[in-house]
């Protein structure tokens, strides 16, 4: 009720926070050099793929109303306002599934009315989206976003995992449909024969499970035993781009014989071109909606304004959660406030909205949180490689990097940090004992906050607190996994000319030394089991057993 009875308090507030901060962002982005280059193409490509998918599903289930152009421009116009003006620039925004899926609807629902036809859909959609904007004010306006502080981890995991599950169940559709004749098009034409439509849904397989896997090996080419440290690295870095250009470029590969149109490519008007300027005026037309379809987008637009509260809201806390570390404050009245904005802006140009994406959110705060550590984590390597050429005992390597890694955080020593310390002590004067240690749908937004009803005053009533916590947990510890002895610089006895003598062995690259030593979100891994002993899930703290 407090919240209520002061607006504009959090938009205020937040906006002031940014302010704080701006130029420094602007200035650190620009310092940082070639190296973001790295987590820019990564989370290009991570982004680009998806809308343009579902542009292709857009164009399908609307007749062609809306295209891949749609998207793009959408994505494209929506992202660069919220890199400039938004509150949280960690945030990736882009036309989500549960977009398409709503758009789909309207249509379905426009089409089926005289008065609407397919000619004003977009008219239609237009004033969902400007009644959408005006509930979005009044959310930020009130102060509505702060019951983000009710979103506990598991919530957002799990609402990550729902969009997750529509990826998954629409790359299953489109390449079942590879087998089939598109709708609309002659199935006399040759390419629609069974035996090359057979071909083209094997070939759809081929191309898809082989970007798939060849991608996620690339991101792991840090523990390849072959090739040198900077390929490794560049690999690892700008692999995922690489291979949907060599895996397109395969695609053409194919024998003069086969029919055009084998395999199946993505169809989209130019930009330029008749069909992809109509969205542009769709303005002009919002006045030919009849007024008992104005007031009725009404009701789509609180499902979809829900939807984006939500959506945009855990995207945004998930782009920072605890464990990155992140000293600039949030800002989600003031994101939603934006949002409202940009999905104005949108609905008048006839574009599907954008905001804030699972999982290219997350996976963008870590791929920079990975670039911001390099140069620490290259100073510890340098450190610790001395120590060891100089034959330095356990705590003399320890204690060099202990004193690197103060002396290049700049945050204060707080218990996070001390803990941090205390983690890579433990593991670097565990490795006499290990013997062998490396070192480097429309209705989301329902059953969302039934979600957060069951876990605020039903789930405390079935589970102890401590396993609650764990659920909850914004920092966690991980058990060491398989050895990989690739990255494996042993201490051993047995190993230690191997580590000496990197050079005419492997060679590791300063920036994957410490890789197995640190979670994927960038926090040193609290280690109680050696290699040989039983892997079990996830441990809290306060249950490790010291070993004396």
């Amino acid at each position: 009720m407090d919240n209520i009875k002061a607006p504009f308090r959090g938009i205020v507030k937040d906006a002031q926070g940014r302010a704080s901060c701006y130029k420094q962002d602007w200035i650190n982005g620009i310092r940082s050099g070639f190296g973001i280059l790295a987590p820019t193409t990564y989370i290009f490509f991570a982004s680009a793929l998806p809308v343009i998918a579902f542009g292709e599903q857009l164009s399908r289930d609307t007749d062609g109303s809306l295209s891949t152009v749609e998207t793009l421009v959408s994505t494209a116009i929506c992202g660069i306002i919220h890199s400039i003006l938004g509150g949280q620039p960690l945030l990736i925004l882009g036309v989500a599934e549960p977009t398409v899926i709503m758009y789909t609807y309207l249509y379905n629902f426009a089409k089926g009315r005289e008065d609407l036809g397919k000619a004003l859909f977009l008219a239609w959609a237009g004033w969902v989206c400007v009644w959408t904007a005006l509930l979005l004010f009044l959310l930020a306006i009130f102060n509505a976003c702060s019951i983000i502080d009710r979103f506990t981890r598991i919530a957002g995991e799990l609402f990550g995992m729902l969009i997750a599950v529509l990826f998954i169940q629409e790359s299953i559709k489109g390449v079942v449909s590879e087998f089939e004749t598109p709708k609309g098009q002659n199935p006399t034409l040759e390419k629609y024969q069974f035996q090359w439509l057979y071909s083209n849904g094997l070939l759809g397989i081929i191309f898809a499970f082989g970007l798939l896997y060849t991608a996620l090996r690339s991101r792991g080419a840090r523990s390849w035993r072959y090739g040198t440290g900077w390929l490794r690295s560049f690999i690892a870095d700008y692999g995922v781009p690489l291979m949907v250009i060599v895996w397109t470029a395969l695609s053409f590969s194919v024998p003069s014989k086969v029919p055009s149109g084998v395999p199946r490519r993505l169809y989209s008007p130019l930009p330029w071109e008749s069909a992809s300027l109509y969205h542009w005026t769709v303005i002009k037309d919002m006045g030919k909606v009849p007024p008992a379809y104005i007031f009725a987008a009404f009701i789509p637009a609180v499902m979809i304004a829900g939807l984006y509260f939500f959506d945009h809201s855990v995207a945004s806390q998930m782009a920072q959660q605890k464990e990155f570390n992140l000293k600039k404050p949030s800002a989600y009245h003031y994101d939603i406030f934006l949002l409202g904005f940009m999905t104005l802006l949108c609905g008048l140009i006839g574009l599907p909205p954008s905001n804030g994406v699972l999982p290219q959110s997350p996976m963008h705060t870590k791929s920079l949180a990975v670039l911001k550590r390099q140069l620490i984590r290259k100073k510890m390597v340098k450190s610790a490689k001395e120590s060891i050429k100089q034959q330095a005992s356990d705590s003399e390597i320890y204690g060099k990097m202990q004193a690197v890694f103060i002396e290049m955080d700049s945050a204060p020593i707080i218990t996070s940090v001390v803990k941090e310390l205390e983690d890579l002590k433990e593991a670097v004067m565990k490795r006499e004992n290990k013997g062998e240690h490396p070192i480097a749908g429309i209705l989301f937004p329902l059953p969302f906050f039934l979600l957060l009803i069951i876990r605020q005053y039903i789930l405390p009533k079935l589970f102890q607190p401590l396993h609650l916590r764990e659920l909850d947990a914004a920092e966690y510890e991980e058990i060491a996994g398989a050895p990989q002895r690739s990255l494996s610089l042993s201490f051993g006895e047995n190993e230690t000319p191997h580590f000496g003598s990197v050079e005419d062995e492997v060679q590791i690259c300063d920036a994957e030394i410490l890789d197995e030593l640190t979670t994927r979100r960038g926090e040193l891994k609290l280690r109680n089991l050696s290699f040989t002993e039983d892997r079990h899930g996830q441990v809290h703290p306060g249950d490790v057993i010291q070993i004396e």
